[in-house]
């Protein structure tokens, strides 16, 4: 029902009813038909007639185009449409785990076993290894560890970002392979 004292202008710039300022407007009645151009006055007398609201939906096109619907209606149509687009939306998140240079084979096997699963879940993983002492004088023994997880990975993950020094950690993300979620 038309109700000119509800606000005329929304968050989202919708302008409905008395709010709309073009002279004249290209007018679509309630069952979709083009209507033509007709002045703004003329067509708010029959989006009252209709006891329906007047809803300005191309405010660039030039004359705005309007259409005359249930408002009400139309911005529950819309919150839908933003519910589903953000449903269908994937969220990829960061799983980190965490090895030493010195991390046993056995323990390295059960850690890549995480980031299969996690990799095969579509999301990112970050591997730190972290060095305690004088293991950093030991960048081989960090690499041996690094070849053992992209061995054990293979075919599902792939390196987004080279492994790399920061401090007393060595850090490198694997991403899923494409084609796999």
């Amino acid at each position: 029902m038309t109700n000119h004292r509800r606000p005329q202008r929304e968050e989202g710039g919708v302008r409905i009813n008395r709010d709309i300022r073009a002279g004249e407007v290209r007018l679509i009645d309630p069952d979709g038909e083009q209507a033509g151009i007709v002045a703004i006055e003329e067509a708010l007398r029959f989006a009252e007639e209709s006891g329906l609201d007047l809803v300005e939906v191309a405010p660039n096109a030039t004359p705005p185009v309007c259409r005359i619907m249930d408002y009400g209606k139309y911005r529950y149509q819309q919150a839908k449409k933003t519910k589903d687009a953000k449903k269908k939306q994937t969220v990829i998140h960061v799983k980190e785990v965490k090895l030493r240079p010195k991390t046993e084979e056995h323990d390295i096997q059960y850690k890549t076993a995480n980031i299969k699963r996690f990799l095969s879940d579509g999301n990112r993983v970050k591997v730190t290894i972290q060095f305690r002492g004088r293991e950093i004088a030991h960048p081989d023994m960090a690499q041996r560890v690094i070849d053992r997880v992209l061995e054990g990975v293979e075919g599902i993950g792939v390196v987004d970002q080279r492994p790399k020094r920061e401090g007393r950690r060595m850090i490198f993300v694997l991403r899923p392979v494409a084609g796999k979620p």
